[in-house]
């Protein structure tokens, strides 16, 4: 028997606990890549225990789970559901790659020979965001979770024109299946593997193929919608299989499961499902740990992320603390903005080792203090006015409504 449904934020209102969450999130991540720049010492010691940085993208990826689909299930519009998508990303990045440009007129010599080598590739893997999944390095090390951000959104959009959008349990359990039978067995970088030419036909023939069948969802009759839905499924969950390069590819079906049991979660959360339903995702992590076995800080990580998740939902009517909620609020900036901070740094500081601890102490504190501020005007002049420009065109599309 169904409880009674949980009635959701009205459109407009943030949810103070996932953005709490979101904020907490962005600052493992930091922290994770401050140990690299900053406190080599303490790397090891504490990634061998508990991984700052995985469990920062797990709660990230819980989130994504638990509020994306309420998004385009609400909006009733695949076409809304894109649009709104693409001003939500898309802008940032923009600013991201401009700062890796300043990055590069100050000598930093980090970009991966590909982009001299095999530019096109590299230009439209990034393009669509799933240079991740197509072997293509990464612009910023961070960029490698829009890779499975986008490729969710691609799935979310397939099953919801499918009408299986509702069966998120089953999902989440199906890809956790595949990534506990393939542990260890299925193929890394399978289809891009074999020289320059070979990556850029698979980059292509990945982005026509994803195109039509967003196309088809968008402009076509029903069997025409279904038919572009499976391409868009069979792509992506094949690109899931056989063509990961980092995360090793059950990491990688894992995350995708994460993000389906948060949408499990939701719909349990909102009467949508029984609870009875829903508490099956609770195997999803399990999985993960037994994947993770001879890492035990990769298994304290996904155990914390889950419990603070599972105390965020608990405690969601409870008063979060502001600064908390302000994190979230400029979360994604924070993310993909402070490995160029932290880049920055290495200009100066090449062997951190050779610098005392105190100085390399004040330098974070110095460089966090700058990634707020600095994320804090992104987040009013280039994330909110791109938010507010894509619900104003998703708004004045949503006549034309998807299935």
């Amino acid at each position: 028997m169904l409880s009674a449904p949980v009635q959701c934020p009205p459109p407009g209102r943030r949810a103070a606990w996932l953005d709490a969450l979101r904020g907490l999130a962005a600052m493992l991540v930091v922290l994770e890549h401050a140990f690299k720049f900053l406190l080599p010492e303490a790397r090891l010691p504490v990634k061998a225990v508990f991984e700052p940085g995985w469990c920062g993208v797990m709660v990230f990826f819980l989130v994504s789970g638990y509020i994306v689909p309420a998004s385009l299930e609400r909006r009733d519009s695949v076409r809304a559901f894109w649009i709104s998508r693409v001003f939500r990303l898309y802008p940032l990045l923009g600013v991201c790659a401009a700062g890796v440009g300043l990055l590069m007129l100050a000598g930093w010599d980090g970009l991966h020979v590909w982009w001299s080598d095999r530019p096109v590739s590299m230009v439209v893997g990034h393009a669509t965001m799933l240079q991740n999944l197509l072997h293509v390095p990464n612009l910023v090390n961070v960029l490698w979770t829009l890779s499975y951000e986008m490729a969710f959104y691609l799935l979310v959009t397939a099953l919801f024109t499918l009408g299986l959008h509702r069966g998120s349990t089953a999902t989440a359990l199906g890809l956790a299946t595949a990534a506990l039978l393939g542990a260890g067995v299925l193929p890394a970088a399978l289809l891009s593997t074999g020289g320059s030419g070979r990556m850029l036909t698979v980059v292509v023939a990945v982005t026509v193929l994803l195109a039509a069948g967003l196309l088809a969802v968008l402009r076509g009759g029903t069997a025409v919608r279904r038919a572009g839905a499976l391409v868009i499924g069979v792509t992506v969950l094949g690109l899931l299989a056989l063509n990961q390069s980092f995360p090793v590819p059950e990491q990688g079906l894992l995350i995708l499961a994460t993000m389906f049991a948060g949408t499990a979660l939701y719909r349990a959360r909102q009467g949508e499902i029984s609870w009875r339903q829903g508490g099956w995702v609770v195997l999803v992590p399990i999985v993960g740990v037994w994947v993770a076995r001879d890492q035990p800080g990769l298994q304290t990580a996904i155990v914390v992320a889950w419990v603070a998740f599972a105390v965020g939902m608990a405690a969601q009517d409870r008063e979060v603390p502001r600064v908390l909620a302000w994190l979230g609020v400029i979360s994604y900036s924070i993310y993909l903005l402070h490995p160029l901070l932290l880049e920055g740094v290495e200009r100066f500081w090449p062997e951190p080792l050779a610098v005392p601890l105190g100085p390399r102490l004040v330098a974070l504190t110095g460089v966090i203090g700058l990634l707020l501020g600095l994320s804090a005007l992104t987040w009013r002049f280039v994330e909110a006015p791109g938010q507010r420009l894509g619900r104003r065109l998703s708004s004045a599309r949503t006549g034309s409504r998807s299935p």
